[in-house]
């Protein structure tokens, strides 16, 4: 359960080695938070996050969790809930792909869609079931602002984001008034290993900003956040604007 100050005393992170995810396991470490699992695909990567955090004094365990293999999501995720509670599910995992490779590639194009948005529709669902099993815990979305409009420089990645997008918010409503409080994460562009040699956008931010936001959101409550929070503007003059106008926009 959730200790005196609001934090979340167990956290749960889908996408184990996510910059955005370990930023954010080392606030909430910070305030209290003494158990963390790490899901993600067995490897040095994995292990070493876990070992960085367990030197802040938290108790890190790792999962073997592969977000293309939904077969599998009931089996590895069961367990950890069957071990205690679980105050705070982070679904941190995505992959950008390669534009331009995946357009002349459909294979690669569907490992994209089915990373970010199928692999989170069922891992999403399970864990949102076990939360509500519980009667109450946070589940934390990362989404993107690429899901508010299609552009053509990131439009099968922006898709992925819209579909993860508009499923997290159903799912917030299905769960409204169960206990269980999902929040829906949309970061601009994040300087990290996943957007290194990409130019950087206007209001790039870092995985430390998009940790505090995260935190803030969790305190109030939030149902959505966006990081910097001068992207709501921005996205919504975007997506308003006629489409004619819109493709000829440098995004």
């Amino acid at each position: 359960m959730k200790d005196a100050f609001g934090a979340p005393q167990s956290l749960l992170v889908l996408g184990g080695t996510s910059e955005i995810a370990l930023a954010t396991a080392r606030r909430l470490i910070a305030r209290r938070t003494r158990t963390v699992w790490l899901a993600g695909r067995p490897s040095p990567a994995l292990e070493s996050a876990a070992s960085g955090l367990r030197q802040l004094g938290a108790d890190v365990r790792t999962v073997a969790f592969d977000a293309l293999d939904s077969a599998s999501h009931e089996s590895a995720l069961g367990p950890v809930f069957s071990e205690g509670d679980i105050d705070l599910v982070l679904l941190a995992f995505g992959v950008l792909g390669d534009q331009a490779r995946d357009e002349n590639e459909p294979g690669a194009a569907v490992r994209v869609a089915q990373t970010n948005y199928t692999g989170a529709v069922s891992s999403g669902l399970i864990c949102a079931k076990a939360l509500q099993a519980q009667g109450h815990g946070s589940l934390v979305v990362l989404s993107s602002v690429a899901g508010e409009r299609a552009r053509r420089a990131n439009f099968i990645y922006g898709s992925s984001k819209a579909g993860l997008d508009a499923f997290a918010q159903g799912l917030g409503d299905a769960l409204y008034g169960t206990g269980v409080h999902v929040m829906v994460v949309r970061p601009g562009f994040v300087r990290s290993r996943m957007t290194a040699g990409l130019p950087e956008a206007p209001l790039a931010t870092t995985p430390e900003a998009v940790a505090t936001a995260i935190e803030v959101g969790l305190r109030r409550r939030s149902e959505t956040v966006w990081v910097p929070g001068s992207l709501r503007l921005v996205m919504s003059a975007l997506r308003h604007a006629p489409r004619a106008v819109a493709r000829r926009l440098p995004v």
